[in-house]
């Protein structure tokens, strides 16, 4: 695998100065970027997948819905629908993609929207009868025709920005140096017992400008998995023969956390649209035991015939430490637009 990655260093190279020249023109204004006049919110990442956007933007829906009127717009990855989407009574994961569905089925407050065009989807927004005070940008660190008042950057524990390298060769979309646009820098996915020290030597990995802000978040497992009628405790269901099935970009954590030596662990790509075969395929490796998969996927396979032996296991992102800071910094962020 190493010697593949260098096999594509020169491609890698090639990239890097593609995305580089991108970055400077709009760092120069030649290429537009559009400001709105309220707070709008980006989160996203260097690398391809898998940091923990979705329960990071929960995180901050969390946080912010009680107060302010509150959307969330995203691209709506592996969408069957085109142009602006803003989610209604018929919405499903087919019209939104898996992850706004699963914003929109959660939080009943707050409106959920996706543009693969974010700029035309923030105008779209503001025009609706109900205009949000917030949007929160989901993916979005890369699509910088929209200039977002605060980006949060995250990456994960593990696989740090500073360790990888341009794609082909790493997982990162753009340099290193594109992490200089964030104000928060967030490491996720960190373990729940990350000692100060740790910490500190992450701290002196990245880097970060003394304006910039970092902290530290880990994934919470909730103790009961839910299903279409009812729920079971994750304690009792760990000594259990069931299946476990993911389709998520690193599903390893998920799998350790529930699996024991006689269970069927079932993998698929990440946003995975599940054929007619798929599920006759796990019916038949299930037979009749529990299926427990993860809250992205359930939303695209709660209506199938899975749904009877079907339940999800919800996570939220916490912070290990200074959550006051961070939320104290967002709001101030927000309430400069009040």
């Amino acid at each position: 695998m190493k010697l593949v990655r260098k096999i594509f260093f020169p491609f890698a190279l090639i990239y890097g100065l593609i995305t580089a020249v991108r970055n400077f023109l709009f760092d120069k204004g030649i290429l537009k970027s559009t400001s709105f006049d309220l707070a709008v919110i980006a989160v996203g990442n260097l690398s391809v997948g898998g940091t923990g956007k979705t329960p990071q933007i929960e995180y901050l829906v969390r946080m912010l819905c009680d107060s302010y009127k509150v959307a969330t717009l995203s691209r709506g990855y592996k969408r069957q629908s085109k142009g602006f989407v803003l989610a209604n009574e018929n919405a499903n994961a087919l019209i939104l993609g898996d992850e706004p569905f699963q914003y929109y089925q959660k939080f009943p407050k707050i409106q959920v929207a996706v543009d693969a065009n974010r700029t035309n989807g923030i105008e779209q927004l503001l025009s609706q009868k109900t205009k949000p005070e917030i949007i929160l940008l989901d993916d979005a660190f890369q699509h910088r025709k929209v200039q977002a008042g605060l980006y949060i950057l995250l990456t994960a524990y593990g696989d740090l920005y500073a360790d990888d390298f341009m794609l082909p060769m790493g997982n990162l979309r753009e340099s290193r140096t594109g992490g200089k646009r964030a104000k928060i820098v967030v490491v996720t996915k960190c373990p729940a017992t990350l000692s100060v020290e740790e910490q500190n030597q992450i701290a002196n990995k990245l880097n970060l400008a003394s304006s910039q802000e970092l902290y530290f978040s880990t994934i919470q497992y909730d103790s009961v998995v839910y299903g279409i009628s009812n729920q079971i405790d994750v304690e009792s269901l760990k000594t259990q023969e069931k299946v476990l099935l993911a389709g998520i970009a690193k599903p390893k954590p998920f799998f350790e956390y529930l699996k024991n030596e006689r269970d069927i662990c079932l993998t698929f790509p990440d946003h995975h649209h599940f054929s007619d075969n798929d599920l006759r395929s796990i019916q038949d490796k299930a037979k009749g035991k529990n299926i427990i998969t993860t809250e992205k996927d359930y939303v695209r396979l709660k209506d199938s015939i899975l749904q009877e032996q079907l339940y999800y296991l919800p996570i939220q992102s916490r912070l290990l430490a200074n959550a006051d800071p961070f939320e104290n910094s967002v709001l101030a962020f927000v309430k400069s637009y009040k």
